[in-house]
């Protein structure tokens, strides 16, 4: 399709400026919240419960890992599902299209999930696989979709983030309730179905929304040529067979175990990114301009790093603490430990809303993004930095915390999320070189990669040094980033328009 027909299409287009039928946002954010609460429901249900499955023993239908190791793996697949986001931008770029692309994404998804309901260590592999590969097309495509539904300069742009957030932490919310109930009174396999079915309803729902959708025009909008198109099927084709033959090779030698497929995820979460940058500021279909705004990108960069390598372990170092030495009764009713993953969600739906109603009535007055996203980093340093009290002045590892030291950590942590979250993507819609629109925000999952690969490597200390160590130390260094980004406020509001 030419560029002019891309740029008559209706579908392509963002809806007109007095499309204001959700809370006074474009309606298709009604379908694309609606998709990522079951895509939440299932991705993050599922992952409440992972850490503990893998460390739970074989007789337990558990995988029989140390804690250390199960952090760390559960880690290394979050790393696998972010590096995948990058070929999923190009591939709705190039090739798919957004709306096939978050189809299909959600098909490998569920059946993933699927796959995972199946008690054997194999199709468990089998299914994080499938779910880490329909993640990468997911994930940066639906969010470059949401960014379709506002021109540049709509100021309901952010407030339309935060809404578009909370819906995916009503997911959030809900997920682990289901999953950590059914993994703690029927087994782990129960909790992954329920996942299953959760990412069924979100697709249905997709489909029968698409009309509200721009971009969901099924041609790509920087589609290959022909030939072009071939070359790159046959690529892709032959370098999966590759690495698959590769692997079993190495597995069969004893090579590739599970401690160096961790570090190889890791080392390529370093690169991958390096690699994007280089390629973006040197691509002779971006601007100036557009270079120009990719240099303060650099910044957002690193400090979602550090909040996410906070963030991810809510569902890892903070889940095995709690299963651990935290109360999971209250008022005499008695919880499964991951039902904690829920706090955090229920607090990002309570606050989300709260978030978007406080920027829309400020309006051009409120926070440029830069100072939004330093706060975020900054609260998430201070969820980890509070778990240095309850953790402390113990003789043993028999304590038990009350929950509300947890309770309280999430809080912070939640709220820095929906900070970081929705004005870091909102930023990365607006930043985008038009040349590489969904591939940038893969670029913005790849901070996410890159914050899991480092969190492979830091949580095997998780039970080797001192837990107050473990929490002050990360989280004083996420503080100390999260200061640095507002120090350089002046110069990111110079550099980063047109973000406000």
């Amino acid at each position: 399709m030419s560029r002019t027909a891309t740029d008559t299409d209706p579908g392509a287009q963002p809806p007109p400026g007095d499309d204001t039928a959700f809370f006074g946002q474009p309606r298709g954010l009604l379908t694309l919240s609606g998709l990522e609460v079951w895509e939440r429901f299932s991705f993050l249900g599922m992952q409440a419960i992972l850490v503990l499955y893998f460390a739970d023993t074989v007789a337990h239908g558990g995988m029989g890992m140390d804690p250390g190791t199960a952090a760390s793996v559960s880690a290394a697949y979050g790393t696998l599902v972010y590096l995948v986001s990058v070929a999923g931008g190009w591939l709705a770029d190039r090739i798919l299209g957004s709306y096939r692309a978050v189809l299909w994404g959600g098909i490998l998804i569920a059946c993933g999930h699927y796959s995972m309901a199946v008690p054997t260590a194999t199709m468990t592999w089998v299914g994080l696989g499938l779910i880490s590969a329909g993640t990468g097309l997911l994930k940066p495509n639906v969010a470059s979709m949401v960014g379709k539904l506002y021109r540049t300069d709509d100021e309901r742009r952010d407030a339309g983030f935060a809404l578009y957030y909370m819906g995916i932490n009503i997911g959030a919310f809900a997920g682990p309730l289901i999953t950590a109930w059914l993994g703690d009174h029927k087994g782990w396999h129960w909790g992954f179905s329920a996942a299953a079915i959760g990412m069924t309803f979100g697709l249905i729902q997709y489909v029968a929304g698409r009309r509200h959708l721009a971009g969901r025009k099924h041609s790509a909008e920087y589609a290959l040529p022909p030939e072009g198109l071939r070359r790159a099927v046959r690529l892709m084709i032959v370098g999966a067979v590759v690495v698959v033959a590769l692997g079993v090779l190495l597995a069969a030698v004893g090579w590739l175990t599970m401690d160096r497929f961790v570090d190889c995820l890791t080392v390529i979460s370093v690169i991958a990114p390096v690699v994007y940058f280089a390629v973006m500021f040197r691509s002779p279909r971006v601007t100036a301009d557009e270079r120009g705004r990719l240099r303060p990108y650099l910044v957002l960069f690193i400090a979602s790093v550090a909040f996410n390598f906070i963030l991810f372990q809510a569902y890892s170092t903070m889940i095995l603490l709690a299963s651990t030495n935290a109360e999971t009764t209250i008022f005499g009713f008695h919880f499964p430990a991951g039902w904690y993953a829920s706090a955090l969600g229920a607090f990002e739906v309570a606050l989300a809303p709260v978030v978007a109603a406080l920027w829309a009535r400020m309006g051009p007055r409120q926070p440029h993004a830069s100072n939004k996203i330093a706060i975020g980093v900054i609260l998430g340093g201070l969820s980890f930095l509070l778990m240095v009290l309850p953790t402390s002045g113990h003789s043993d590892d028999t304590y038990k915390m009350a929950v509300w030291w947890i309770v309280g950590s999430y809080l912070l942590l939640g709220l820095g999320d929906i900070l970081v979250e929705t004005s870091g993507m909102s930023a990365t819609t607006k930043l985008a070189p038009k040349a590489f629109a969904s591939q940038t925000m893969s670029l913005w999952f790849l901070s996410l990669a890159l914050a899991n690969g480092i969190q492979a490597q830091t949580v095997k200390l998780y039970g080797e040094v001192s837990n107050p160590a473990y929490f002050g130390v990360n989280g004083a260094i996420a503080v100390a980033v999260g200061v640095a980004v507002i120090a350089l406020a002046p110069w990111l509001r110079r550099t980063m328009h047109p973000v406000h």
